[in-house]
């Protein structure tokens, strides 16, 4: 058994601890970063939000060229999917991105382990490298291992028919009937790129909307398009099990609040409830760090746990499960353990579904404006009138911005749309500074953009768009 002393270990490689690690490092301090997986990255890379959205890409792009060229004169006959080559592209795009992750730690000089983590100490953590164990000792550790998939009750994920978001990734056909359990940001995604495949699919939500995270009006929209391309929802309903036979599966449901049910006949289903934080088996409550009744750790706001010298962020703590606010949170962290003032804002975080058309939303929805009692503004601006939408044809959606009444302070904006995601990045900016709607009015858009909407939204707050 060897030893080895670092100024900090960081458990975990996903988005959260990778650039915890790396920051560390550019601060000078000596690191080292565990992961269980032979490769770096996490879920996000390795089977979560990179694989997901190159297969988005790819079968965005098979659609486009089976159905949708047309009107734009380019005539294009005997479409045939490559189901393989398409996962062989998921794989080089993970493959090429991991290794990048690795060239990154050689570069800052911190230290891998590809094993599984114990902490023995305060200050103690020992690798088991496939039998060989090593033990690391650290001034500070930093707890950053993430989330995993969670199913319900009676349902056994196998990820062959019955597949969490990692198995709906690597399917090796494409299922004639997919159920998706769950409305969700990943629910939606998955089903989308399998409906564009050829998937007849079913979205099966024990609530009465489709993300429930989001603002009304923007789930709304989401659901009415989505429908319109194809997807069935049941809402209000929930799966009590499934059933495997020779012939596929079967589905049972029935509506949340009791009732008759009912089986929905399947080739496979996809169960996207939600996630847990991955903390079991790690040595935490032995070091004396407190979980709390959902196994995340319980941090103060400077992202320390109830053990001194032990730091955790990501998924396994409080806050939403998002790859970028945990890379926020590694970088926060890294700065208060060498002394700095680390910081995040979480009424800044955005938020992105990367269907077709992406929905993404930064700040306080209409509905929790409401609750608080706070009076606001809304000003909202539809696509169908954006002359870069109408060039690409991709006019569904709208741009809604809510401001302080008083103020004019922007509270929250949400997008549905073409380029949504990268659109919210423009809002969160000027939340992050506090600017009014009339800022974001003021400032000058180039024309034609799909980003004049956002300007148009805000001259909408005060009642003065132009091109409605």
């Amino acid at each position: 058994m060897s030893e080895q002393e670092f100024d900090v270990v960081v458990i975990g490689a996903g988005p959260g601890g990778y650039v915890c690690a790396i920051r560390c490092a550019q601060l000078g301090l000596k690191t080292a970063c565990i992961d269980k997986r032979a490769t770096l990255g996490g879920t996000c890379l390795n089977i979560g939000c990179i694989p997901s959205k190159a297969l988005l890409q790819s079968s965005e792009l098979y659609e486009q060229a089976a159905a949708h060229l047309g009107p734009h004169g380019i005539a294009v006959k005997g479409v045939e999917l490559d189901l393989a080559t398409m996962m062989k592209r998921k794989d080089k795009v993970v493959d090429t991105l991991t290794k990048g992750i690795a060239g990154l730690f050689k570069k800052n000089k911190i230290t891998p382990f590809h094993g599984k983590a114990h902490l023995t100490g305060k200050q103690t953590v020992e690798v088991d490298i496939d039998g060989d164990v090593q033990t690391l000792k650290a001034r500070n550790i930093v707890i950053a291992t993430g989330s995993e998939p969670v199913s319900l009750p009676g349902i056994e994920i196998d990820e062959e028919r019955i597949v969490s978001s990692t198995g709906a990734l690597a399917l090796s056909e494409v299922p004639k009937h997919l159920v998706v359990i769950g409305a969700g940001y990943i629910g939606l995604e998955m089903g989308s790129v399998w409906r564009r495949l050829g998937s007849e699919v079913t979205v099966v939500e024990f609530l009465d909307r489709i993300t429930p995270t989001m603002d009304g009006d923007v789930a709304k929209e989401f659901q009415k398009l989505l429908k319109k391309q194809g997807m069935t929802f049941r809402l209000g309903t929930k799966v009590t099990g499934v059933e495997k036979t020779k012939d596929g599966l079967k589905a049972s449901v029935e509506p949340a609040g009791g009732g008759d049910g009912e089986t929905i006949d399947c080739d496979a289903v996809l169960v996207s409830i939600g996630r847990r934080a991955y903390t079991s088996g790690l040595g935490l409550v032995e070091v004396g760090v407190v979980l709390d009744g959902r196994g995340m750790v319980e941090i103060d706001d400077h992202f320390r746990t109830t053990t001194d010298g032990i730091y955790a962020l990501g998924d396994c703590v409080r806050g939403p499960m998002l790859a970028h606010k945990a890379e926020d949170e590694g970088m926060a962290v890294a700065e208060i353990i060498a002394g700095q003032a680390g910081h995040v804002n979480y009424g800044v975080i955005p938020g992105v579904v990367y269907t077709d058309p992406e929905a993404a939303g930064v700040g306080k929805t209409e509905e929790e404006l409401k609750a608080d009692g706070v009076a606001y503004n809304a000003g909202m601006f539809p696509f169908l009138a954006n002359s870069r939408a109408r060039t690409y044809d991709q006019t569904s959606g709208f741009v809604k911005i809510l401001a302080d009444a008083k103020t004019d302070r922007v509270l929250g904006v949400h997008i549905i749309g073409a380029n949504a995601g990268e659109l919210i990045a423009e809002a969160a900016v000027a939340m992050e500074f506090g600017a009014s709607a009339e800022d974001i009015a003021r400032t000058c858009h180039a024309h034609p953009t799909f980003s004049e909407a956002v300007k148009e939204a805000a001259l909408a707050v005060g009642k003065r768009a132009i091109h409605i």
